[in-house]
């Protein structure tokens, strides 16, 4: 090409024309399991692309340019997070987890602690029921609320049985110990390797804010490949990790977060 520009031109238009939801497929192969679910924080494995992180060369900024399958991640035009401000009230389908105990099996994926969730625990998120695949933290926030930033957020990610993606964001804020999470700080690997099983159960229900109010919008995966289609439901309300706890977290990943992206022409809507 003969500038920048025209290829950059070039592959935004490759990317609205549908390269592509790779991790959706990952899941919903024939072939995949929960337990392959432990290469990513969303989801799908980076093993076999390009190396990728949160500064410098591999970092956010460049995402788009590192792999062909990481090309949205800089052309997409409904990435998350987003700043979640401006929003329309409107009477929304309400978010109903239905999640149960479950032996603890927690794994440093070189990007996040991610505990990866046994079959039986359920979302119904806008009148559709959704599989609780896994959940994993962030730090700082990923999304802001009208521009702040929460020291940490909770990601539970879900599947549909026809292969939909939805996640469910809950902020976290500094204030009292976490006892719900103390077992999974207590079990988690300080170097990234295989997924850890342990006798201890731990209830993943306790990690949700008591209020159901929330925002909802359609977004992205928040890391690599970026891939589109996915419902958003972020809490209003912030659950509290104590100091200790979260500098223990920071202490692993002191920035394990994707900047803000455009909202676009996307509605941000908020219940009522």
């Amino acid at each position: 090409m003969t500038s920048k520009t025209t290829r950059r031109e070039m592959l935004r238009r490759l990317a609205i024309g549908g390269a592509a939801c790779p991790i959706c497929m990952a899941l919903v192969g024939s072939g995949s399991s929960r337990a392959e679910t432990a290469g990513s924080s969303h989801g799908a494995s980076h093993g076999a692309t390009k190396h990728w992180n949160y500064e410098g060369e591999t970092g956010p900024e460049n995402w788009g340019e590192l792999s062909a399958e990481f090309r949205v991640c800089e052309f997409g035009f409904e990435q998350a997070p987003v700043d979640l401000r401006n929003s329309v009230r409107a009477e929304l389908k309400g978010v109903e987890p239905a999640f149960r105990a479950m032996p603890l099996k927690v794994v440093n994926n070189g990007h996040t602690i991610q505990v990866n969730c046994e079959p039986g625990s359920q979302s119904r998120i806008d009148g559709e029921t959704f599989d609780l695949l896994q959940f994993h933290f962030h730090h700082p926030s990923e999304h802001l609320l009208s521009g702040r930033v929460f020291e940490m957020e909770l990601h539970f990610v879900h599947k549909s049985a026809g292969g939909k993606l939805a996640v469910l964001g809950v902020f976290v804020q500094k204030g009292a110990e976490n006892k719900a999470i103390a077992p999974i700080w207590a079990s988690m690997p300080t170097e990234a390797g295989p997924v850890r099983e342990t006798s201890t159960r731990i209830d993943p229900a306790a990690l949700l804010p008591e209020s159901r109010r929330f925002f909802r919008y359609q977004g992205s995966l928040t890391t690599p490949p970026c891939s589109e289609g996915v419902l958003w439901t972020v809490f209003h309300q912030p659950i509290e990790l104590s100091e200790a706890q979260i500098r223990k977290f920071a202490g692993l990943f002191p920035v394990n977060a994707r900047p803000a992206k455009p909202l676009n022409r996307r509605f941000l809507l908020q219940s009522l």
